[in-house]
């Protein structure tokens, strides 16, 4: 923690990619907590190209807190946030997306019932975007695929694997300890790795149903309905990175038995893509969000040997310890709810 005092106890850390519909609100939700004096405000843009950098920096303006950061590139969500954290002084880090807005007191509470429980990281309960339909309760575990299953809301503040990615709030001393986001992630499935190394460290989070935060999500991916999703949309880019990213999270983290998850992902990946295949009948879709995200692990692999190396370093629990996150609850039972609602998904680029 940080020794001197007049350090802000919290930094929030806004990463930005052509966010100007999301913008708005999300700052005067942020302006409006009642902690905000006590709060670091970063906004990183990611060389947006619709205005809303220009439009984060003169909402900031006039701020005392408040800290503008040009990223120069699209860097990706991983690396965009860990150039902004790099400048953040807070005792903790809080991660939030843009298309996000949160009640008054969201950040008090769940600063305070973090630092109740002995966490070193948690995350706000989280619902819709336009109402209080609870959109994630925070991930319990993993399924026998190596998929996070997603906890059981509570009322009480509970224990969870993984951490929202929209609102993850972390010690910024565990944060470099764990090795911050990796940025061969660029996008998706961040939260998973960066919550799988923190238990593997000894660290812990919670869920805090007492701090309510509410997310538009795949603002970008599926825009359509505007604060409400009304399609089952997806993209080569997002099924490439999510599909390579959660295989690279067991490869990099798991230890010797929860490799044979691994194997187990990649049976379930070629089924899928057979199905995909047979909804969208595009190929090209299949071949690049299956095919080459399996193949891309391969190329990878002096990058995974690295972080395996990097993780034995840290780590304090084992494969047979962190078995006691193993859910029977399946990660895509919430996809063909998906499919049930909207029918069959349409596929962009990304």
């Amino acid at each position: 923690m940080s020794d001197n005092p007049s350090a802000p106890i919290l930094s929030v850390v806004i990463l930005n990619y052509n966010g100007a519909r999301w913008m708005e609100r999300c700052l005067a939700s942020l302006r409006a907590q009642t902690i905000f004096d006590q709060l670091e405000v970063v906004v990183a843009d990611n060389l947006s190209t619709d205005g809303s950098d220009r439009l984060a920096a003169d909402l900031i303006t006039g701020w005392a807190n408040g800290r503008f950061v040009q990223n120069g590139a699209n860097l990706g969500y991983c690396e965009g946030n860990n150039r902004a954290a790099a400048v953040a002084r807070g005792d903790f880090l809080f991660f939030l997306n843009n298309d996000t807005w949160m009640a008054p007191d969201c950040l008090e509470n769940l600063l305070a019932e973090v630092k109740r429980a002995g966490a070193r990281a948690g995350t706000p309960m989280m619902f819709d975007y336009e109402d209080d339909t609870i959109q994630s309760p925070g991930g319990a575990g993993f399924d026998i695929f190596g998929l996070l299953s997603l906890a059981t809301p509570r009322k009480e503040t509970y224990e969870v694997f993984v951490s929202g990615g929209c609102s993850y709030l972390i010690e910024r001393e565990l944060f470099a300890e764990v090795g911050k986001f990796d940025p061969v992630f660029y996008l998706y499935a961040d939260e998973y790795d960066l919550s799988w190394r923190m238990w593997i460290a000894g660290a812990r989070a919670v869920a805090v149903p007492s701090a309510r935060l509410h997310h538009r999500g795949a603002a970008n991916v599926n825009p359509q309905g505007g604060g409400k999703i009304v399609e089952f949309r997806t993209s080569e880019m997002k099924r490439f990175y999510t599909n390579r990213n959660n295989l690279l999270v067991l490869l990099k983290n798991c230890q010797h038995i929860l490799l044979l998850l691994v194997p187990l992902q990649i049976v379930l990946l070629g089924l899928e893509a057979c199905v995909w295949l047979a909804l969208t009948r595009r190929w090209a879709f299949v071949k690049r969000a299956y095919v080459e995200a399996i193949l891309d692990c391969w190329r990878l692999r002096g990058h995974v040997r690295a972080e395996r190396a990097r993780v034995r370093g840290f780590r304090r629990h084992t494969d047979w310890w962190m078995l006691r996150f193993l859910h029977w609850r399946l990660n895509r039972w919430d996809e063909l709810d998906r499919l049930r609602r909207w029918g069959v998904p349409k596929v962009g680029l990304y």
